[in-house]
């Protein structure tokens, strides 16, 4: 199951997705990452499509990797004593507080004390998507008197965004701690971090992970975004959640923020991912729209290393469709000249250690000459993602011993994973490299490749050697020594 393409496909899984054939189907349809979204499901729900796909994992012999989507604190006004809600009109006003009394045309419950202790006067509370926003007139411990700014329905529960101040809130609820430690124990590759504000976000969810899940950061949030350099050093990836920055954010600052989360993450040789909204159409629709089309072009020309589906595979009526669509769509970009130009053009990269020059070697020695992949062994994927990082013009053959590592470099660019022997001596390297490019239909015994590795074998961090190597065993036993 070889990808044509270097972009990864994120589906989540949901009712429309939850059986072994469905599954299957979107695999083999192009997806690399399964997201389990923990908003919707209980735990078993969560194990049982945890199970289906590493029997699908073992099924089609291709490592999968698998994202749990902590939920996040979710703040939320109280309920009303009509059923209906009530319509706000511009202008009027509108109080919230903590009473739980339910509530009426004047006021509602706000049943979130942080926010009251970080609000200010002029600050802007959104609520329901931002389809309804309030100004804060004056406040206090215990409530925040408004004016309506732009009206619209208000009704139960509805959901709060604000996003002009930091809240002394936990970026992990007591939810999110009960799920981060079930997913850890279940065996996920990846942790999706919600509602991150700082950096210390991140590290509390690493000091509970323990090394067993990759974090993974949001950033949905413009607190987040400001602090995004802090945050980026203690992530392992990123997801850029356009769909939230749309919300606290004017809609057409996004865009730039999304190409520069890319190129940040790019740089530190991090997977990043754009999200939401991308085919939203498809979720009723077996067609996109063309806007939908180039949006997604658009993050595969900033070098995303994955992009992804949320409700069009998890609840949509076409999810393999939606899927397809994502491949055909990174398919036809990446064989566009422009790419290429795009790409190279935004290469960026600070060159400090052996590694980063070994890797730089291989990547201008590959698109200098007839070279056909690049062959990396790695313990960690550290080396992988830094060959990733020069998003070379050739394949990237990441080879490790280790199945969880292979499953989390299914989100890096270009990165095709294959679980190898571990290797004592670099010339059975070199033949692993060399069996797996002409297995995999990326060499025939006439090409070369360029083969990356660290000596000694099988420990972290010491990506030292580079080889161009002829595919054929023959001439490798001849040239190579021990």
């Amino acid at each position: 199951m070889r990808r044509h393409r270097n972009v990864k496909i994120v589906a989540t899984l949901g009712p429309a997705s939850s059986d072994y054939q469905m599954i299957r189907a979107l695999c083999e349809a192009g997806a690399d990452v399964f997201r389990l979204n923990m908003s919707h499901g209980v735990h078993d729900d969560i194990r049982a499509r945890h199970e289906i796909i590493r029997q699908v994992e073992k099924d089609l012999g291709r490592p999968i990797g698998i994202l749990a989507d902590l939920q996040g604190p979710k703040l939320r006004v109280g309920t009303f004593a009509a059923d209906g809600g009530h319509d706000l009109a511009d202008g009027a006003a509108f109080r919230l507080d903590l009473d739980p009394t339910p509530g009426d045309a004047r006021r509602v419950q706000l049943p979130h004390p942080e926010i009251f202790a970080a609000l200010e006067p002029g600050a802007t509370l959104l609520v329901n998507d931002g389809k309804i926003r309030l100004s804060v007139e004056t406040c206090g411990a215990d409530f925040a008197e408004c004016t309506v700014t732009v009206g619209g329905v208000i009704s139960n529960r509805k959901g709060v965004n604000v996003p002009d101040v930091v809240l002394p809130l936990a970026a992990l609820s007591e939810k999110d701690r009960r799920d981060l430690e079930f997913v850890c124990e279940l065996g996920v590759d990846w942790l999706a971090l919600s509602f991150v504000q700082r950096a210390e976000d991140v590290t509390e969810a690493r000091a509970l992970a323990k090394g067993r899940a990759a974090i993974l950061s949001k950033i949905e949030k413009p607190a987040a975004v400001k602090a995004y350099d802090e945050i980026l050093k203690v992530s392992d990836g990123i997801m850029v959640a356009r769909g939230d920055l749309g919300v606290e954010l004017p809609v057409y600052s996004v865009p730039p923020i999304q190409k520069r989360l890319v190129r940040g993450a790019r740089a530190a040789a991090k997977p990043v991912i754009v999200a939401t909204q991308m085919l939203e159409s498809m979720i009723e629709n077996p067609m996109p729209t063309r806007a939908e089309v180039s949006d997604v072009a658009t993050a595969i020309y900033e070098g995303a290393d994955a992009v992804m589906l949320s409700a069009e595979s998890a609840a949509g009526r076409f999810p393999v469709e939606a899927v397809a669509t994502m491949d055909n769509v990174a398919r036809s970009v990446e064989i566009d000249p422009t790419y290429r130009n795009v790409i190279e053009a935004s290469r960026s990269v600070k060159r400090e250690t052996i590694a980063d020059g070994i890797v730089a070697a291989a990547r201008e020695i590959a698109e200098a000459t007839d070279i056909k992949a690049i062959a990396c062994f790695s313990q960690s994927g550290t080396t992988v993602s830094l060959v990733a990082r020069e998003r070379p013009s050739v394949p990237i053959i990441a080879l490790t011993p280790l199945i969880a590592t292979a499953r989390r470099l299914a989100l890096s660019w270009g990165a095709h994973c294959v679980i190898v022997p571990e290797q004592e001596r670099f010339k059975g390297a070199v033949i692993s490299a060399v069996r797996a490019a002409r297995t995999g239909g990326f060499a025939t015994e006439t090409d070369h490749i360029v083969v990356t590795a660290g000596v000694p074998f099988n420990v972290v961090g010491t990506t030292n050697i580079l080889r161009v190597a002829p595919c054929d065993e023959r001439l490798i036993s001849k040239s190579e020594p021990g």
